[in-house]
């Protein structure tokens, strides 16, 4: 295709503009729109090129980014320009993260606004709240099967509310971060109701047959899901008379991206929320947007295509927003939702790491690093401009999804590795004080996932439960070791609501005949305020926990080597206990950083010879977080049991 051709085509488009569009003041969306109105041209063509409506359809969504544009807050405008002079905003060392549900860190929208000063005293300044669109009470999906995608669910308040907290935010310099569903409806949503009715035009928004015949030919190709809970792709309505593709539960139905106007009404989704402030918005289940017989409907490239048109539409309405790519696949897979440019990420500026998540997890139950640095040796580097979430734990299970072969080089067995950790994390095996639950068995494959909270997982609850000091003492360790590495591994550090307080499983869930049949639910807690007071209470294991957290959090702030420049080089050494890494400068040689975490319950010694060009040049080693120089003997520094360092040489 020329650029001739999408020339002629925005002048077409823009000579029939409506009116009420036309008078206003766009100088900087038609700046923005010649600049990027190549590749949008070229990306809609490529997947809507065949249809005999292209051309309305293109029409429709330019009048859609204008409309939005429009709509757009002065204040988030000005912001855009802001951002598009520092585009490597996001990369700073100084963002760090919460994820939270509304309702159970605050109640509601209001009760969040209230408690800002927590986050402020924590040192994190970057909230996601877990989606509060409005869902079905019962089958919800935990708030991802969305019924109306710009009305907010009355338990959680009104966009009023979020309005208030947005403007609360900004003046504390907080960025919020929302979920926008883009893979699914729930089928009470207004388009479901009206596929259900009999309306052609809806029926297309979603993939539903007649007959059995093609969702069986799917079927051969497409994994499960949820194959205990909901075994399957495809469920029968009865007031529609036809099957329809629910991939992830038999209410979620599957949105139909062959068709362009679905296409056009979810970017104007994300545009909206982009206009009621959102600064991040995490796009939810990414890797399923595009469906097509004889694969596993995963990882096209045609869902590649539709986020690529996502980020360039948004790039012309709203620059300053940027996403989150939601896909946990294999480490491979992963970085393609960055874009495949060589420098900018043209899909998504940040995605979730679960890889490395998993391997922290599996270093805790094996008490060694030896998978943890394989893994890291597998991860694809990601582009200069885009970067990691890294988190401990999060709203969901914790999966198993490790590389057989990166397993198999660690000496472990695959199958029989993953059985291990699953019963290590149960509570099962001998040694293990972890009380964790299994979500998503499949009894064909044996395999399965984690639930619960992070001080339950690491075995603070049973600690307290039992009493025993040591072992209370030994989780806390284990809680400090693994944020100190989401700070200081690369990327924007995501803390989980809860984890920085040592909130245990919440087992109230089995009281919910809507939740008990999902074990997620066991670390979704609602906070208890009362008992989060004694964060400020020396000797609690709140205080111990918060406390420093706090100090970590504003250690990173301060050192600019933990900005994500892809300035990390792992450092392979011959103690398997230990995980090594360096941080550094591109620009000054001087400023480096060097991280050793030991995941032994027991001190373990570095020798200095392993870590090469690493080791102290001109003066002592300093730990950056407690000031004081690590203990050393005959060339070796002694690492105390479940301790980590972020050492600079003074």
């Amino acid at each position: 295709m020329y650029e001739q051709v999408s020339h002629s085509l925005l002048n077409d488009i823009l000579n029939q503009i409506k009116p009420a569009i036309s008078k206003q003041d766009l100088r900087h969306f038609y700046t923005r729109l010649g600049a990027n109105f190549y590749a949008i041209h070229s990306l809609f063509e490529k997947l809507y090129g065949h249809r005999p409506d292209f051309h309305q359809q293109a029409q429709n969504l330019v009048e859609t980014m204008a409309r939005q544009y429009i709509q757009r807050p002065k204040k988030l405008r000005q912001l855009d320009l802001e951002r598009e002079r520092d585009y490597n905003w996001f990369l700073s060392q100084k963002w760090v993260g919460m994820a939270l549900y509304c309702g159970g860190f605050a109640g509601d929208l209001t009760g969040l606004r209230q408690r800002l000063n927590y986050f402020n005293e924590l040192g994190v300044n970057l909230i996601h709240i877990m989606p509060i669109m409005l869902c079905p009470e019962g089958s919800s999906d935990g708030g991802y099967a969305v019924s109306d995608f710009r009305q907010i669910d009355p338990r959680a308040g009104s966009l009023e509310d979020l309005n208030q907290l947005s403007k609360a935010m900004q003046q504390r310099e907080q960025l919020l971060v929302l979920d926008v569903v883009v893979n699914h409806t729930s089928d009470q949503h207004d388009w479901a109701k009206r596929a259900r009715a009999g309306e052609s035009k809806y029926q297309d928004y979603y993939y539903t047959f007649e007959t059995r015949t093609v969702p069986d030919m799917f079927e051969q190709n497409m994994p499960e899901i949820f194959p205990q809970n909901a075994p399957g792709n495809f469920t029968w309505d009865e007031a529609m008379g036809r099957w329809v593709m629910t991939v992830f539960n038999e209410y979620q139905w599957d949105l139909n991206y062959s068709n362009p106007a679905v296409f056009i009404e979810m970017l104007d989704i994300i545009l909206f929320w982009a206009n009621q402030g959102a600064d991040i918005l995490r796009l939810d289940a990414v890797a399923f947007l595009w469906k097509k017989i004889g694969s596993p409907c995963q990882n096209e490239r045609e869902a590649h295509l539709i986020l690529q048109l996502f980020k360039d539409c948004c790039q012309v309405s709203a620059p300053g927003v940027i996403f989150i790519a939601e896909a946990i696949v294999a480490p491979m897979e992963l970085t393609k939702y960055f874009g495949e440019d060589a420098v900018i990420a043209k899909e998504c500026e940040i995605a979730y790491n679960a890889t490395f998540m998993a391997l922290m997890w599996d270093a805790v139950a094996t008490k060694n690093a030896r998978l943890l640095n394989q893994g890291i040796k597998s991860l694809p580097v990601k582009l200069e401009r885009a970067t990691w979430l890294n988190y401990v734990r999060c709203h969901d299970d914790i999966g198993l999804g490790f590389d057989d072969r990166d397993i198999a080089l660690c000496d472990y067995e695959p199958l029989s590795h993953r059985k291990f950790l699953i019963d290590y994390f149960t509570g099962q095996f001998a040694d293990s004080h972890a009380r964790g639950l299994p979500f998503g068995q499949n009894e064909k494959t044996g395999d399965a996932r984690i639930s619960g909270s992070l001080a339950s997982l690491v075995g603070l609850q049973h600690a307290l439960e039992t009493g025993d000091n040591q072992a209370a003492d030994d989780a806390i360790k284990i809680i400090q070791l693994l944020h100190a590495m989401i700070l200081a591994f690369g990327g924007i550090p995501l803390l989980y609501y809860g984890d920085a307080l040592g909130t245990t499983n919440d087992d109230s869930y089995l009281d919910d005949p809507f939740k008990m049949g999902d074990s997620r639910w066991v670390h979704r807690p609602a906070i208890d305020w009362d008992k989060a007071a004694l964060r400020n209470t020396a000797g609690t294991v709140e205080h111990k926990i918060f406390s420093s957290l706090k100090r970590m959090i504003a250690v990173r702030k301060e050192i600019s080597v933990f900005a994500d420049f892809n300035n990390r080089e792992l450092i392979e050494v011959e103690n398997p206990h230990l995980f090594v890494f360096g941080r550094y400068n591109l620009n000054k040689q001087s400023e480096r950083v060097l991280v050793v975490a030991n995941f032994h319950g027991k001190p373990q010694h570095l020798n200095l010879q392993d870590i090469g060009t690493w080791s102290p040049r001109f003066g002592r080693m300093v730990d950056l977080c407690s000031g004081k120089s690590p203990d050393s003997f005959n060339g070796s520094l002694v690492i105390p049991g479940f301790g980590f360092y972020w050492l600079s040489e003074t």
